[in-house]
């Protein structure tokens, strides 16, 4: 190559990147679009999203319909979502759709059928056709304990006491397992007072969701006029299953609950009261439990019906004779349970009846009576002595070690007391 020559294509490349330079100066820079906004000519998707819920009675057809769906789409969905059908799917079930851009609100791409807290089943579409996938959301369980006041009712004070660690309902479940725990030896409905304490160490389990659902109950301790009351579960090593016990070591399992009901309010208390029909002051030998009409009465131990039908101001009333000499009285009742007749025989805990208002009562409640000896006592005192059955002494040593840790547990500050691990 000539000098001249190499001198010209020099020349030409100096041009060419210099009318680049220059072209590339004069180009207007991109515009950043927000999402869904115009972009040249391409346009982001919108994703859109409804929830519904399933109303008593009506179909999921009419649900989907309602969600945007046409009837060939929910005909194609609901035959994808077998078995789920409107027989098997509750009132109340939460339901998704998700779609993307193409018409109005776009074509619906998922549905989410909530049938259970941790179980939903999914739909994806792909094209005219859906596949449907169950899904699971694992539990996560931890140990957790719980401080309470008395103020009003057991109810009242967990309902405080847990609202930062259990949802409503779950709060609601806490206070009924322990009045169960305790029914051998508490009558959590009238035996309360303001001021009394309970603290309760306890399995909980979560979701994602925040839906929180009370476990185990593993110790629990209910403190009145300064002395408390503990609850603590455990398995003794001839027994099949575990059972909660004091701490000296007694069964909380005796011979009678403490209540006929379970665990309701007290409309009245053994003593002098004013009748509310006859207009007297008289001995009230019993008590009475205001409850709802049809509210189931339960024998208060095992025993033979000694009596069955009127008796002047009780109305419709049931006598129950029980070992040792004790009998049980149940008045006002509006019916009596099918099988149950004089002379047969019942077991603690089996419904004998139902609330009422026969005789002499102005609302439905259930009167009871405890008769000693043929002598009429207060219920509280005369089933207070009927304790339960103690360890055997081969149990003592392991039952004192898990008593100190349940005790050290249940002394910390309320919150968890574990790491919390997955479950199902």
């Amino acid at each position: 190559m000539t000098n001249r020559r190499a001198q010209v294509l020099a020349l030409g490349i100096v041009a060419a990147v210099a009318l680049g330079a220059a072209a590339a100066l004069r180009l207007t820079p991109p515009v950043l679009h927000a999402p869904g906004e115009r972009l040249g000519s391409i346009r982001l998707p919108k994703l859109w999203s409804r929830k519904d819920t399933l109303a008593r009675g009506e179909s999921l057809a009419s649900l989907l319909t309602r969600a945007g769906l046409d009837s060939a789409e929910v005909a194609d969905a609901l035959r994808a979502a077998k078995p789920l059908n409107d027989r098997k799917a509750p009132a109340g079930m939460e339901v998704r759709v998700d779609g993307d851009s193409g018409r109005t609100e776009g074509p619906p791409t998922d549905i989410v059928f909530q049938l259970s807290p941790e179980k939903a089943l999914h739909l994806t579409r792909d094209g005219d056709h859906w596949t449907a996938t169950e899904e699971k959301t694992p539990w996560t369980t931890d140990t957790v304990v719980v401080h309470a006041v008395i103020r009003r009712t057991l109810y009242d004070a967990l309902d405080e006491g847990a609202s930062a660690l259990l949802s409503k309902g779950a709060r609601a479940e806490l206070a009924w397992t322990i009045a169960d725990i305790y029914e051998y030896r508490l009558d959590m409905s009238r035996e309360l007072q303001d001021g009394d304490r309970v603290r309760v160490l306890f399995e909980r389990s979560r979701l994602p969701s925040g839906r929180t659902k009370v476990g185990v109950i593993i110790a629990a301790g209910v403190e009145r006029s300064g002395r408390e009351l503990q609850a603590v579960r455990y398995t003794p090593r001839r027994a099949a299953k575990p059972e909660y016990f004091d701490q000296d070591g007694r069964s909380l399992r005796a011979q009678f609950l403490r209540a006929p009901l379970s665990f309701r309010r007290v409309s009245s208390v053994f003593g002098m009261r004013k009748h509310p029909i006859l207009g007297e002051w008289r001995a009230h030998k019993g008590t009475d439990y205001a409850a709802a009409a049809g509210t189931n009465v339960r024998s208060i131990g095992d025993g033979v019906v000694i009596f069955r039908g009127t008796k002047s101001g009780y109305g419709n009333v049931m006598d129950i004779r029980h070992p040792n000499g004790y009998v049980s009285r149940y008045g006002h009742l509006r019916g009596f349970a099918s099988g149950v007749r004089a002379g047969g025989r019942v077991s603690m805990g089996s419904t004998i009846g139902y609330v009422g208002m026969t005789g002499l009562a102005t609302a439905p409640h259930l009167h009871f009576e405890v008769l000693v000896g043929g002598v009429q006592r207060d219920p509280r005192r005369a089933l207070s002595r009927m304790a339960g059955i103690p360890l055997a002494k081969s149990d003592l040593a392991s039952f004192q070690q898990v008593l100190r840790m349940t005790q050290e547990d249940m002394s910390r500050t309320a919150g968890p007391v574990s790491h919390a691990t997955n479950s199902h």
